[in-house]
């Protein structure tokens, strides 16, 4: 890895949570962050407590840092009022910050609801435009592109990771497709620390599922290599999501189409 000292935002979250067991014994100094308590400290960790939709806190949070790894803000869709506060507003300032204080990279946990209202029936790369489906996505496209901005006006470079759904085991049908293990979410986090340059990269967090509708060819020199699936859960959730029939489900993931109400 070659950043040594870096901040984690949304560190209290199920993923952040993750991420600090797995990235304090990569780097020399980690800054964990959220607006919620986090557990005891690592002997090279500082816990900050921190809401992202202050303005103020963010030059505190990147001070004297390489690079941050940002999971942090609203996870879910809300009303546009708490959206903008914390993933649009927070998220220009820590970008601004970061900036000023000589942040060189950036791995931002974007999301595929900044490209919802594609048919599944597509297959779609980097380059699809946005059609988010939500105030979230909204919120994560506009992540996207301040990310692009930064890295053509100032150099920022950043990883934009539009996550599927990162569980600890996929659980439903649409987990088919769109399911990403802890052990891969890791894996694109420290690919995207590693490789010498990034620029501006957007790519999709989904482990190695047999059915799929994205492309990450546009992202290949990250070197992500997804190890995990769920076509090895697909027998527990067809006994526990019985419809459609499993043939339909069978001969549709063989045919690379997956029905929209999956």
């Amino acid at each position: 890895m070659i950043y040594n000292r870096i901040l984690l935002t949304g560190a209290a979250g199920l993923l952040g949570t993750e991420l600090r067991k797995r990235l304090t014994p990569k780097v020399k100094f980690l800054r964990s962050t959220d607006i919620a308590p986090m557990a005891d400290a690592a002997p090279n960790e500082e816990l900050l407590q921190a809401d992202l939709g202050d303005i103020s806190a963010a030059k505190n949070l990147v001070r004297d840092i390489e690079a941050i790894v940002h999971f942090g803000g609203i996870s879910k869709d809300a009303d546009f009022e708490p959206i903008h506060r914390v993933n649009i507003a927070g998220f220009q300032s820590l970008y601004e910050a970061a900036r000023s204080a000589g942040v060189k990279r950036v791995v931002f946990s974007s999301s595929v609801h900044a490209i919802g209202f594609y048919d599944q029936t597509q297959t779609i790369d980097a380059g699809a435009p946005a059609r988010p489906d939500s105030n979230y996505g909204l919120a994560k496209a506009f992540g996207e592109n301040l990310a692009q901005l930064f890295w053509d006006k100032h150099g920022l470079e950043t990883v934009s990771l539009r996550i599927g759904s990162c569980e600890a085991k996929p659980s439903t049908r649409r987990h088919l497709l769109t399911w990403l293990s802890f052990d891969d979410m890791w894996q694109l986090v420290e690919r995207s620390l590693t490789v010498p340059r990034v620029g501006h990269t957007i790519i999709y967090g989904a482990s190695n599922n047999r059915a799929s509708f994205w492309d990450n060819r546009l992202a290949s020199h990250i070197g992500y290599r997804p190890k995990d699936s769920a076509d090895d859960y697909q027998d527990d959730i067809f006994a526990a999501d019985p419809q459609p029939s499993r043939e339909d489900v069978v001969n549709r993931l063989q045919g690379g189409i997956f029905a929209k109400q999956a």
